[in-house]
């Protein structure tokens, strides 16, 4: 079995915002310019493969004790962008999310019940601290939703294939990156014509919480949609050919014209594209 220093964690795509420096109060701000600054920083499989580690010891622990002082950083038109991982908060967050993915017994098994509940009661007492805390990611395991596409467009898509050597630094790379006013907008002119063509419905939820959650930044951001560690388990044929941000584009502008036909064959290639990819949860 490989160590968990060295296994590649397959299973997570990314949605993350980079705001400018000044977005950032002192003195945090001066903490992550002096990070930017680091020759080496980690990666996401390092943040995954540590939360991973934690799960290993009796009794395990949930989430970290102290909250990540690592980021992301990009540079945007010549503006210093970061996005912190802020990894103990998304881990509570996702801890309340656990009950739906995993039956009880293997959620006891994996988390026992009194170190979920000691965890909850954490979180809780942090928040009332914390109240406008928020994450500058959003994690989705086995699948990209596709309200995540309506944010992008398939000119903004990014592929690299990568040198197929097995090492992390050479894996292949599909994200796609946007200013922030663009997704915002995109997300308004979706929601205008999924409200006026469909019923309210899970797809109208996932966009307006989004929506909602784009607002939070400052509009000056970069976002970010990365496949993330889904590249290591697609064959390099389906990436190649994974244009998912043209056929979410192609079924609203079908909706807007009174396609429905079109809207139909767009949200059935999207559908089967995701199903194969969430069928290999379940594979072994």
């Amino acid at each position: 079995m490989p160590k968990v220093s060295s296994l590649i964690v397959p299973y997570a795509a990314y949605l993350r915002v980079y705001e400018p420096l000044a977005a950032f109060p002192e003195p945090e701000r001066d903490h992550w310019a002096r990070y930017a600054r680091r020759p080496e920083r980690p990666s996401y499989q390092d943040e995954l493969r540590r939360s991973l580690a934690d799960l290993l010891p009796i009794p395990p622990i949930p989430v970290p004790v102290h909250e990540s002082g690592d980021a992301f950083v990009a540079e945007v038109d010549g503006v210093l962008c970061v996005c912190p991982w802020r990894t103990r908060l998304r881990g509570w967050q996702a801890l309340g999310d656990l009950a739906e993915e995993l039956p009880p017994p293997l959620l006891d098994a994996v988390l026992p019940a009194v170190v979920r509940r000691q965890a909850t009661q954490d979180y809780e007492r942090w928040l009332t601290r914390n109240p406008d805390a928020r994450p500058w990611i959003r994690t989705s395991t086995w699948q990209v939703p596709l309200n995540w596409f309506v944010l992008v467009s398939d000119e903004e898509r990014e592929y690299d294939k990568g040198t197929g050597s097995g090492a992390e630094e050479d894996a292949p790379v599909l994200r796609y990156r946007t200013p922030m006013v663009q997704a915002r907008r995109r997300v308004a002119r979706a929601l205008r014509t999924l409200r006026d063509t469909l019923d309210e419905g899970p797809l109208i939820d996932g966009l307006v919480d989004v929506g909602r959650w784009l607002e939070e930044f400052h509009p000056r951001s970069l976002v970010e949609l990365d496949y993330g560690g889904l590249v290591h388990v697609l064959p390099a044929a389906e990436l190649d050919g994974d244009h998912s941000a043209a056929d979410v584009a192609e079924g609203v502008e079908a909706l807007r014209s009174g396609d429905g036909v079109g809207a139909g064959e767009a949200y059935g290639r999207l559908v089967e594209r995701w199903r194969s990819v969430r069928d290999r949860r379940s594979a072994n």
